[in-house]
């Protein structure tokens, strides 16, 4: 049985989603998403003997909404995982992140490797610390047209608030494995200053295979809500987490570890995406056909992978 409820943990409300029972997996989701992009999951690793939590994060859904961009550092992200970990009476759990939950997942490995009993990154490749800040490099390198520094700006609050359902429909279909555009080569999330983001994004004729009204309904009818200025301030805080975790430079993830991936997200062909694909010693998996939101276009098969990873690692310590 699924329930939901809330934790209090580093300072803030979570709202939680949990199932099962036995070792703990926190699943982790991205921008601009919420628990529900588990949905598929949650059920299928409860019924196979975990205990499965899927947070809102913070500034996401149900949870709190800090007011300041300084509230949304890594830090602050990995502090929140951790706190979850230790709330429910645990000492480690495996850590599942896609899209911007990833990074989280990856950094509570890399800081905190007493908790993690392992880790899998959906869509965004595993990376350390970069030598330079990311949005202040990404600004210099194209101009401020790549998607992060766009979306740091203040404009993007309102264009996304204006009509979520517009935003989610466009965005949802624009970086999935069923936009005609992102086969054989996705597209490169470059927005020129002239255009506005959702003008850039694809408006569908129809929802993709994956999705239906009832599905898109529950983000949008969330973010209306809620707004979309919390989730883009994970974004603005991005060179803010960069400057607090300086004394990790250079250090190594040890727990058992897996990246999955779409051959059509258009997060694989991003500035240095594909060397660092290549160069990944953990175990990948490259999906034919899957986009970007993978976990939920590909819902069997990442739950398959899941199982398996956590067969051989989610019951024991690393």
């Amino acid at each position: 049985m699924t329930t939901h409820g809330f934790i209090e943990t580093n300072g803030i409300r979570l709202h939680v989603v949990e199932a099962g029972e036995g070792p703990l997996v926190l699943l982790l989701h991205g921008f601009p998403e919420l628990w529900y992009s588990w949905r598929h999951q949650i059920p299928a690793l409860a019924a196979a003997g975990y205990h499965v939590v899927a947070p809102d994060q913070r500034g996401f859904g149900r949870s709190d909404r800090p007011g300041s961009v300084d509230d949304y550092t890594m830090l602050h992200l990995v502090g929140d995982v951790v706190g979850l970990v230790h709330a429910f009476g645990e000492e480690r759990a495996t850590v599942v992140g896609h899209d911007f939950g990833a990074p989280v997942a990856w950094q509570t490995a890399l800081l905190r490797p007493d908790v993690v009993r392992g880790v899998v990154t959906l869509s965004a490749p595993p990376r350390y610390r970069p030598p330079t800040p990311p949005l202040r490099t990404m600004r210099e390198l194209l101009g401020g047209e790549f998607y992060v520094n766009r979306l740091e700006e203040p404009e993007a609050d309102a264009e996304f608030d204006r009509d979520p359902r517009t935003t989610f429909r466009r965005l949802l279909f624009t970086l999935s494995g069923d936009n005609p555009a992102n086969d054989p080569t996705p597209i490169q999330l470059v927005v020129p200053r002239d255009t506005a983001i959702l003008d850039y994004l694809d408006e569908p004729a129809e929802l993709p295979s994956w999705l239906d009204e009832t599905e898109l309904d529950v983000f949008a009818d969330t973010f209306a809500e809620s707004g979309f200025t919390s989730a883009l301030d994970w974004y603005r805080a991005l060179d803010r987490g960069w400057e607090l975790t300086g004394a990790w430079a250079g250090a190594t993830v040890r727990a058992p570890a897996l990246f999955v991936g779409g051959d059509r997200d258009p997060s694989q062909v991003m500035p240095g995406a594909q060397e660092l694909i290549s160069a990944l010693t953990i175990p990948k998996v490259i999906l034919p056909g899957a986009g970007h939101w993978i976990q939920q276009e590909r819902p069997d098969e990442i739950t398959g992978l899941l199982l398996d990873f956590l067969a051989e690692h989610g019951r024991t310590a690393p």
